[in-house]
């Protein structure tokens, strides 16, 4: 059964993105502006790897009130650095994009 709250937020979340930054994202693509706006540097070239941390740092941050993560510190250069507290659940595909929907949903709530 689809939760249509849920959907429905979701997708107007999606079309206050494409509005802001001027396109369709991905799931992966919000994950990248989450941790862009987490890291606190701006808009900025990044390597393939670093790419891939600005995305773990997003994933980090909107599953830590869920209890997954904790932020423990950030390095010299302000990269922050979570230390997991619990595994993931082992979830199938679906569940797994809902459960970060609604962790970026909820992320989205805190910050407007």
């Amino acid at each position: 059964m689809i939760d249509r709250t849920f959907e429905e937020q979701w997708k107007d979340l999606e079309e206050k993105i494409a509005v802001q930054f001027g396109g369709d994202l991905d799931v992966q693509g919000i994950l990248f502006l989450i941790g862009v706006q987490e890291l606190g540097k701006g808009a900025q070239k990044f390597t393939k790897d670093q790419k891939l941390d600005v995305i773990h740092i997003a994933i980090c941050r909107v599953l830590e009130p869920f209890g997954f993560y904790k932020l423990t510190h950030s390095d010299q250069d302000g990269w922050p650095h979570y230390e997991s507290l619990k595994p993931l659940p082992n979830l199938k595909s679906g569940e797994q994009l809902k459960l970060m929907k609604q962790a970026i949903l909820d992320y989205f709530g805190e910050i407007y």
